[in-house]
């Protein structure tokens, strides 16, 4: 066979080959786009809201350490007291 009959043989099959996979191709392709922007998204959510938990988790830790801050602070000013007076005495 000669060169003039095989190369437009070869790029009409390769034409039929492309337009038959794009056609095929691209319902499927819009919806794998479709689904990872869900996907995206639900993420985001799921993000914001491990974000918000967090948040809520160091505020209390926050509050619990002011807690013992203000314990420790009541304990050290009763020992300063209390040795304070005993030198005196002693």
């Amino acid at each position: 066979m000669e060169w003039e009959f095989i190369a437009p043989m070869i790029v009409s099959v390769v034409l039929i080959f492309t337009v038959g996979g794009v056609i095929l191709l691209r319902p499927i392709a819009k919806r794998l786009g479709a689904l990872l922007d869900v996907m995206v998204l639900e993420k985001s959510r799921t993000t914001s809201e491990d974000h918000r938990r967090l948040g809520d988790g160091i505020d209390t830790i926050n509050e619990r350490l002011s807690l013992i801050e203000e314990r420790q602070d009541f304990t050290e000013r009763l020992i300063g007291r209390s040795g304070s007076g005993e030198s005196e005495n002693g």
